[in-house]
């Protein structure tokens, strides 16, 4: 039955990301360095300010949408009124070594952008953060990195939180943004019917046990008592 509770508190939380999803796309807000802590997950915003073509991460353990491997393209970018904060430019493919790492060229000139506010993809199993190379090459590929560890990187403080670039956007690769979940709150429904189910199923088979078992006891000799 716990089971069963934890599967429909888990389509609870999916589907009110799902609506968090859907509100952000009703307005858009200006994202700034005071802005950006009332911000909330997916909310549509716009900023103003220039990547840094020199410093960028390519994010392993990324495959597309149809399962090829790749990498994510995030791009620092320091807004005009100060601070900065990363920008996800989408997916790329990899190349066909490890070694020959994709090139993700941007310019450096002020430009406005537009997308989604999220935070940085975290893996199912959250590892402690490996120690940064800081003699690495640029672009650095980095796995399901903590914010502290690029900002260690990059050599420089970062606003919390990522932009998911806007799919109309220039300077992009392959972008199909959506609330991040593998399945939705639906499949967790159709778990917890089952685990009711084992449960109700449980409790028929110990009833039918124990009356079984009842009846199978030997009954009391009236000469004897």
């Amino acid at each position: 039955m716990r089971l069963g509770f934890w599967q429909l508190h888990r389509a609870e939380e999916k589907q009110a990301l799902l609506t968090q999803y859907s509100v952000g796309t009703q307005s858009t807000m200006e994202l700034s360095a005071t802005s950006v802590s009332s911000l909330p997950t997916f909310q549509h915003v716009r900023a103003r300010g220039h990547f840094d073509p020199a410093h960028q991460l390519l994010l392993d353990n990324m495959p597309s949408q149809h399962g090829q491997a790749g990498y994510r393209v995030v791009t620092p970018f320091e807004l005009e009124q100060g601070g900065w904060i990363l920008v996800d430019r989408g997916w790329i493919q990899m190349g066909a070594t490890r070694q020959a790492l994709p090139d993700v060229p941007v310019g450096s000139e002020l430009r406005n952008i537009a997308g989604r506010f999220d935070a940085l993809p975290r893996a199912g199993i959250d590892l402690a953060s490996p120690t940064v190379d800081r003699s690495a090459p640029w672009p650095r590929v980095m796995s399901f990195p903590r914010h502290d560890s690029v900002e260690e990187a990059l050599g420089h403080r970062l606003l919390p939180g990522l932009i998911l670039l806007d799919a109309d956007q220039p300077n992009g690769y392959e972008r199909v943004w959506q609330a991040h979940f593998s399945f939705g709150p639906e499949r967790h429904i159709a778990y917890a019917v089952q685990w009711f189910a084992f449960a109700v199923a449980a409790v028929i088979v110990y009833v039918i046990v124990s009356l079984r078992r009842e009846s199978d006891e030997p009954s009391a000799d009236p000469s004897r008592t």
